[in-house]
């Protein structure tokens, strides 16, 4: 028959349950970080666009408010000297 005592197998599955619990930490540690990573950058992402959008306005409006360009004359061809 088998020689395993049951303290041998109940410590046996309490060192097993407490790598499992050790690893299963881990990876909650890693998804919250990434999830903390994420949304970091998606506030990041939403303050750059308004960032831009705001500048897009006002130079829209400076372009809006600013003359036109005065139009260029074209400079005068000197007739070849033969």
């Amino acid at each position: 028959m088998s020689e395993y005592s049951p303290s041998r197998m109940s410590a046996a599955r309490r060192n097993a349950e407490t790598i499992l619990k050790q690893s299963q930490k881990r990876q909650e540690t890693f998804r919250n970080e990434q999830k903390q990573a994420t949304d970091a950058r998606m506030e990041k992402t939403a303050r750059l666009r308004e960032l831009r959008l705001a500048k897009e306005i006002a130079d829209a409006e400076a372009a809006a408010a600013a003359p036109p360009p005065a139009a260029k004359r074209p400079k005068a061809r000197r007739s070849k000297q033969t």
